[in-house]
C-alpha cells in the first residue's frame, strides 16, 4: 500500500571535488544557478568532480529493514546524508514520509557545550517532539544509553562510544518512522551493540522502517529483509539477503588471495612511499605493524584512518576501528614524514586473513590511501577467543 511507503529514491545523484578551491568556486556557481532557477548542467561533471552517488533508486516501506553494504568509499554515507537532508543531491528526488532519526555521525547530531540532559530535549524539539513526549521516556533513555551519572555532563567531556550509546537511546525511544544507522555502532562495547540490535528489532515489529549500515555480515543476515549493495557510487538491490551478502563477499575476492592489492596510493599533492609491511605469515596472537613513508606538497589535518581485519574463519569482519574510535586525532604536515599503524594481538586460528588499511581526508572526502595485504595465520591453535585487538596510530614525524 502506499501508505506504508516511507522512503522514495529516484534516481538520485551527487558529486563531489577532489580540489577545496575549485569545490568552493562549483559551490557559488551552483548557488547563483539556483537562485535565477537554472540547471546549467549539475547531472554532468566539471574539471576534477567525481559521481559519490549515482543513479540510485530504491523503497523503504514500514517495518522493513533494508541493510546497506558495501566497501568503503563506496557512497553508503553520502546517501544516507541525502536521505536526511543533510546535503542536497545534484539530481534526482528523495522523499520521505513521516518522522526520522538518523545516527551517521559519531556526534550523533548533538550540541557538545550542551549538557546530555539538554541534548535529549533539543535532540527531540527538533525532531517535532513535545517535552511531555520526551519526560515519558527519559528514564527510559538514560537507562538504556548506561551514562546516568554524566547525564549533567557536557557533552564535549563525553567518549565517542557514550555519544553513539546517547544518540540510539534518543533515536529508538522516540519511536521514530524511519531510522538511518551507520557503522556508528561499532565504537560500542559488544553488550552495547547487542542491546541496539535488540531494540532494532522491537523498532521494526512496531513498524518503523529501518535502513542499517554495517560491514559485518552476519548482522546483515540476522537483521535485514533486502540488501542494497553499493559499489563506486552505483547500488544494487537484492530481495535475497543471502544473495546480497555473497555479492559483497565476491567484491573483495575478485583478486584472490596471495597479492597485495593497492587501490590508492596518495594524489597529485600527496604519496605515500617506501611503505613497510612485516612477514606475511603469522601466528596467532601476533600483531602486525605497518608504516606509511609519505611526501606532501600540502597539510592534511584531522585525517581519519580505517583498520579492517578479515578472516576466512568468519562471515563478516574480525576487527574495525578507526582513530576516530580511538578519540586519535591525526594530522599529516607538509613535508616527508612517516605514519606508524600497530595492531596487537591478532587471535586468528589456522586461517588466511586480509588486512586492510585506508586514510581519509577530514570528513572523508578524499581517499589518500587503500591497501589490501592478505596474510596467513597457521602452525598453531591460540587458547584465547577472537577480537582480543588494540590498534596504535602514531602521528606522522
Amino acid at each position: 500500500m502506499m501508505s506504508d511507503l516511507l522512503v522514495s529514491a529516484e534516481r538520485v545523484s551527487k558529486k563531489f571535488c577532489r580540489r577545496l578551491r575549485r569545490s568552493l568556486w562549483y559551490g557559488l556557481v551552483d548557488l547563483g544557478d539556483e537562485i535565477v532557477g537554472r540547471n546549467n548542467g549539475r547531472d554532468r561533471l566539471r574539471k576534477e568532480e567525481f559521481w559519490a552517488v549515482q543513479d540510485v533508486s530504491f523503497e523503504l516501506v514500514r517495518g522493513e529493514t533494508i541493510g546497506l553494504i558495501g566497501p568503503n568509499g563506496s557512497g553508503k554515507t553520502t546517501l544516507l546524508r541525502m536521505l536526511n537532508g543533510l546535503i542536497k543531491p545534484d539530481a534526482g528526488r528523495v522523499e520521505v514520509r513521516g518522522c526520522m532519526q538518523a545516527l551517521i555521525a559519531l556526534g550523533a547530531g548533538f550540541n557538545p557545550i550542551l549538557t546530555g540532559r539538554e541534548n535529549i530535549y533539543v535532540n527531540a524539539a527538533v525532531l517535532g517532539f513535545t517535552s511531555s513526549d520526551v519526560k515519558r521516556n527519559f528514564d527510559d533513555i538514560v537507562d538504556f544509553s548506561g551514562i546516568g551519572e554524566f547525564i549533567d555532563a557536557p557533552l564535549q567531556s563525553y567518549s565517542s562510544g557514550m555519544a553513539v550509546r546517547l544518540g540510539f537511546a534518543v533515536a529508538a525511544h522516540l519511536d521514530p518512522d524511519i531510522l538511518l544507522v551507520d557503522e556508528v555502532l561499532a565504537v560500542g562495547d559488544h553488550g552495547f551493540q547487542f542491546k541496539c540490535l535488540n531494540k532494532i528489532g522491537e523498532l521494526k515489529k512496531k513498524g518503523t522502517g529501518i535502513i542499517l549500515v554495517s560491514h559485518n555480515m552476519h548482522t546483515i543476515l540476522v537483521y535485514t529483509n533486502r540488501v542494497a549493495l553499493m559499489q563506486k557510487g552505483k547500488i544494487q538491490l537484492f530481495d535475497s539477503v543471502n544473495e546480497g551478502v555473497s555479492a559483497y563477499k565476491r567484491l573483495f575476492q575478485k583478486n584472490g588471495t596471495d597479492s597485495i592489492e593497492k587501490i590508492c596510493s596518495g594524489n597529485n599533492d600527496i604519496r605515500f612511499t617506501d611503505i613497510s609491511i612485516p612477514r606475511r605469515k603469522l601466528l596467532p596472537g601476533d600483531g602486525f605493524n605497518i608504516v606509511l613513508n609519505y611526501e606532501s606538497t600540502v597539510d592534511y589535518p584531522d585525517v581519519e584512518i580505517d583498520v579492517l581485519v578479515y578472516s576466512s574463519n568468519e562471515q563478516g569482519l574480525h576487527f574495525q576501528a578507526t582513530n576516530k574510535s580511538y578519540d586519535k586525532r591525526i594530522d599529516i604536515p607538509k613535508g616527508s614524514g612517516k605514519l606508524s599503524i600497530s595492531i596487537r594481538d591478532i587471535r586468528i586460528n589456522n586461517a588466511t586473513a586480509t588486512i586492510v588499511f585506508v586514510v581519509w581526508t577530514k570528513n572523508r572526502l578524499e581517499q589518500l590511501f587503500w591497501w589490501r595485504i592478505p596474510v596467513e595465520f597457521g602452525g598453531m591453535n591460540y587458547a584465547g577467543g577472537n577480537n582480543f585487538l588494540d590498534v596504535v596510530f602514531d602521528t606522522p614525524h
